[in-house]
């Protein structure tokens, strides 16, 4: 039986289009405030800046590696998923697609295709993802 919400595989796609940048960073605003949100419950985000990015970092393998969408990309109606099949990224690459993240340069080099670097090295890409 195939999962319903698998998307095609998007490196084997000619027609893929990524999500718009806009929804992309929105997600990652309404990842960031609820990060903050819960760093602060165990420490001071303006004080230990690096509570919020460790949060960011385990949200991501988590939610990914699960559910192929953060809290943010449920709101935006977008996914990650793997490029070579459409199926989950696992939990290691989405801790590793966090960290990568957290780092800011590798999401903004992107192609083609607007797979940044995070994006590339953890075989992932961001698809549109459609509520029935």
């Amino acid at each position: 039986m195939t999962n319903p919400h698998a998307t095609a595989a998007p490196a084997t796609d000619p027609s893929f289009t990524s999500p718009s940048l806009g929804r992309r960073f929105g997600a990652l605003i309404i990842d960031w405030v609820l990060c903050l949100l819960v760093a602060n419950i165990f420490a001071d985000p303006v004080r230990d800046g690096w509570a919020p990015v460790l949060v960011l970092i385990l949200e991501y393998g988590l939610f990914l590696g699960l559910f192929a969408q953060t809290p943010g990309m449920y709101i935006t109606k977008i996914r990650c998923v793997s490029w070579a099949d459409g199926g989950r990224i696992g939990l290691f690459q989405g801790l590793l697609r966090g960290l990568l993240l957290a780092l800011v340069v590798p999401a903004l080099i992107m192609d083609e295709h607007r797979r940044g670097l995070h994006d590339r090295l953890t075989g992932s890409v961001i698809v549109d993802a459609p509520r029935n």
